[in-house]
């Protein structure tokens, strides 16, 4: 069967009042902030479908029939569905943050669970034993800040702005940069307090009145002086200064590895990942940062922007196909312009991104209006799309 997704959307402060109501026409009479819609199974806000006239949670449906959902191939790998769908709608700044690895998530989380930490304790890091990498897919102008930049450029931008109070710091890695003396660096940075950190802050505000457009740390400044409005006793205003700033255009993707720095600024856009809700902080937050995890769970090696779009592989007309570099999910954009043909070896789940598709199986069939989403179990073995929309389609 083509199960029909009813979606719980998630109202946190940093999201949309109308990106998600504007874009897939999706009622927000009350004028919340809707900041993601979960397609999914993750057990703290599953997605649900309906069976035999009875509504359950998809995760609930895949523990009593592993083999329907899954298939061989993922039930082997994966007790559940092994990845999560979103939409996310980000009006201000999430706080910069990194996913741990698949090791460290399990140990970790065995750790605080023997602590007896409960797992909505605001000092909980891991909430569950996996990683966490994932995609995100532009809908809109997408602004986000993605691993660190190449080690000359943070050294450039710390250069261009006069900030004394943390030159002990800045020194070290400017001599010799080495992921070693970033990593002191970064975390000295995060654990600035008191009046040292009111100081520290206080320079950095004062200093971008003084770079002009040519300067290289320009865009760093631009961004700094934008994110001060919301967060101005914040650490985290100078990440920056250290990660690159980019902005996906409509259409455009980027893969975020486990261990990377990042943070969405400002967007519309579908985001999958593993199926994890692994979140340690770095900044732009008033939620609980936890330092020396944090820097143990992440990586100090600079990545080149140049690297950081993922292209697709068009395998074929119409057919968008993303190099995922991880086993948890595929991710695929359809443009159907003729029937199109899928054989399923494992759970999927199927977004349309823009006005109709109808999905075909030869039992039945379900129209799919820009918004909508179904999943299709492992064992439907064959499918059919036709019609002029785009759908996102996540799978493994």
């Amino acid at each position: 069967m083509i199960y029909k997704l009813m979606n719980p959307i998630k109202n946190f402060p940093w999201g949309s009042r109308t990106a998600i109501r504007d874009y897939f026409v999706i009622d927000n009479s009350n004028f919340e902030h809707q900041a993601e819609i979960w397609m999914g199974a993750h057990p703290s806000a599953s997605s649900s479908i309906s069976q035999a006239g009875v509504d359950v949670f998809l995760c609930d449906a895949i523990s009593n029939n592993p083999d329907y959902w899954l298939g061989k191939g993922t039930k082997e790998n994966f007790s559940s569905l092994p990845f999560l769908m979103k939409i996310l709608a980000a009006e201000e700044p999430l706080s910069i943050q990194v996913h741990p690895s698949k090791a460290a998530a399990e140990i970790g989380f065995a750790s605080e669970n023997e602590l007896g930490i409960p797992l909505d304790a605001p000092n909980r890091n891991y909430k569950d034993p996996n990683h966490k990498p994932e995609l995100v897919y532009a809908l809109t102008p997408y602004l986000a800040m993605n691993g660190f930049r190449e080690f000359k450029q943070i050294v450039a931008n710390f250069d261009a702005i006069d900030l004394p109070a943390i030159e002990a710091f800045f020194l070290p890695f400017k001599q010799d940069p080495t992921p070693s003396s970033l990593a002191d660096f970064f975390a000295a940075i995060l654990g600035l307090e008191g009046e040292f950190k009111v100081q520290a802050i206080s320079q950095l505000l004062n200093s971008l009145k003084t770079i002009d457009k040519d300067n290289f740390a320009y865009q760093a400044s631009l961004l700094i002086s934008r994110l001060s409005h919301l967060y101005p006793e914040d650490v985290g205003l100078f990440a920056p200064l250290f990660l690159n700033v980019i902005e996906l255009q409509p259409g455009e993707a980027m893969f975020l590895y486990a261990e990377t720095p990042h943070a969405y600024i400002h967007g519309l856009g579908v985001e999958v990942m593993a199926n994890s809700d692994n979140v340690l902080r770095a900044g732009l937050t008033p939620k609980y940062i936890d330092v020396k995890e944090l820097v143990k769970n992440t990586r100090f090696h600079p990545i080149a922007f140049e690297s950081l779009l993922m292209k697709p592989i068009n395998s074929q007309s119409g057919h968008e196909v993303y190099p995922i570099p991880v086993e948890d999910f595929k991710f695929d954009v359809l443009n159907p312009r003729k029937t199109m043909t899928f054989t399923t070896s494992s759970p999927e789940i199927l977004l349309c991104l823009s006005e109709q598709v109808t999905i075909i199986s030869d039992t039945e069939k379900r129209d799919l209006c820009k918004g909508e989403s179904v999943v299709i179990p492992a064992l439907l073995s064959e499918y059919r799309i036709v019609g002029k929309g785009s759908i996102a389609r996540v799978y493994c």
